[in-house]
């Protein structure tokens, strides 16, 4: 038997909301599986098991707070574990000679464990695909190997009819059971919903097969806001799209300004812990990009849209080899020391829709290509305005990276996220004179600027370490 404890998504996390389990009781759990959606003070994140066996019972309630490391729910031991162990003997058996015992059900050998009641085969990455698209896989004919449901068998599930989907809350026409159906909803969308008091029946979905998103469940409240207004007085009458902070009218907060006010106050109050405790030094250098800027420009032009490069790119896979040749930059500063990370897990500052700010990070960056880190680049920011992160990509980043050139900012200082002890900020890309062996011409140029950690590196080793970002910029063919 193991509990699942409430994990730390963060150096500033002291406790976690559960919004929404992603697995049931009976379910058989792998490592790494995702269990949970968590609301913590900054995103809702997917956090995954690192024990193995059968679901037994949840431990708290959806919308519970608890502090960090509390258990949150109960795995029983594997099957094989089970098959292994010694049964006790009674023992009374000799005062009770004409009691026959029936012999123990044969525990049949499984090639893998099952991951549901029925025993359906599926994999992680498709049971969360499908606890996205609200897809019942225990309903989802497998086509796969030994009947395992493959991604393409919960796609098919989604386009078939709704009216065969099952529902857990069907509803009541004329005082008898309705037909089970199943609304099409995103996660965010539910949870929106839920916080706000809207019925998703009443919800108008305009997502791919009808699906209802998040924008949808806000419009709704704005007309329902709209028609108790008419109901009081056309003086009361609010705008469809009126945002969320002004629909109601009882004087209480809404949920997105608590999020925002709950969100600002995390932020500094790490912040504030990140200056008081970490000795900053400071540093800023002009980085020539006239070569990288040429060479993506030729490189993207060979390129469908989709798969052209930005700059973002190039500036991120530069700073992560960076860090690999400079360990004083990558790592984590705990119980009074230092600990260098060997991989760089490159943290990128994303604002988020309702204010605020995450920094997730992009895994091994150092090992990834130009296109790898596109993709990756793309599917997080998605997944963090999206309020669907994992915890790893919380609580791992080695050295983050924030980049506010697309508004304008010329330069930009950042504070130390901590445990980590740099951070590197970037400017605007933007022509500047440039004088050269007594010639004065016209390039394109960035700022770059460094915030580290004087416990652990000098100005020397920063200086160095943005010298060497500069001196990867200009052979981009090799980022």
């Amino acid at each position: 038997m193991a509990e699942f404890r409430m994990p730390s998504l963060g150096a500033d996390m002291e406790h976690g909301k559960v919004v929404e389990w992603l697995v049931k009781p009976g379910d058989y759990i792998h490592k790494g599986d995702l269990v949970a959606a968590v609301d913590t003070d900054k995103t809702v994140m997917d956090i995954e098991s690192f024990e193995e066996g059968v679901l037994a019972e949840f431990l708290v309630e959806i919308g519970d707070t608890v502090s960090v490391g509390t258990p949150i729910a109960r795995i029983t031991a594997t099957p094989a574990e089970q098959m292994s162990a010694p049964q006790a003997a009674p023992r009374d058996l000799e005062a009770l000679p004409a009691v026959r015992l029936a012999p123990a059900p044969s525990v049949p050998k499984m090639a893998s464990p099952p991951t549901s009641k029925r025993g359906v085969r599926v994999s992680p990455p498709v049971r969360h695909l499908a606890h996205a698209l609200g897809v019942d896989v225990e309903s989802v004919r497998g086509s796969g190997p030994n009947g395992e449901v493959s991604r393409a068998d919960v796609e098919t599930a989604v386009k078939g009819p709704v009216s065969e989907m099952p529902s857990t809350s069907p509803t009541a026409v004329g005082g008898g059971p309705a037909r089970e159906q199943r609304l099409r909803s995103s996660p965010l969308a539910r949870r929106v919903a839920a916080q706000l008091g809207i019925d998703l029946k009443d919800v108008q979905g305009t997502g791919r097969e009808g699906a209802i998103t998040e924008s949808d469940v806000r419009r709704a409240l704005g007309m329902a806001s709209g028609m108790r207004g008419e109901a009081s007085g056309p003086a009361q009458v609010q705008p469809v799209e009126a945002p969320i902070e002004a629909a109601p009218q009882s004087g209480r907060k809404e949920p997105a300004a608590d999020k925002a006010s709950t969100l600002r106050q995390a932020i500094g109050s790490l912040m504030s812990r990140s200056k008081k405790e970490i000795p900053h030094y400071y540093l800023a250098g002009t980085l020539n990009l006239d070569t990288a800027m040429a060479w993506m420009q030729s490189e993207n032009q060979r390129r469908s849209v989709s798969a052209r490069l930005v700059p973002s790119a190039l500036l991120l896979k530069a700073t992560a080899l960076a860090a690999t040749e400079t360990p004083e930059m990558n790592g984590y500063f705990t119980r009074g020391a230092f600990h260098p990370s060997s991989s760089v897990h490159l943290g990128v500052a994303v604002a988020l829709r309702q204010g605020g700010l995450v920094a997730p990070a992009l895994r091994d960056a150092e090992t990834l290509t130009l296109d790898e880190l596109m993709v990756q680049l793309r599917a997080l920011v998605s997944r963090a305005r999206a309020g669907r992160l994992q915890r790893a990509e919380m609580a791992d980043p080695t050295i983050t990276v924030t980049n506010l050139g697309d508004l304008g900012v010329e330069s930009v200082y950042g504070v130390i996220y901590p445990p980590q002890v740099a951070m590197v900020g970037f400017g605007k890309i933007l022509e500047q004179p440039w004088a050269h062996n007594g010639m004065l011409g016209v390039r394109q140029a960035v700022t770059a600027t460094l915030s580290a950690d004087h416990r652990v590196s000098d100005g020397l080793r920063g200086a160095r370490f943005l010298s060497r970002i500069d001196e990867l910029l200009q052979t981009p063919e090799e980022l």
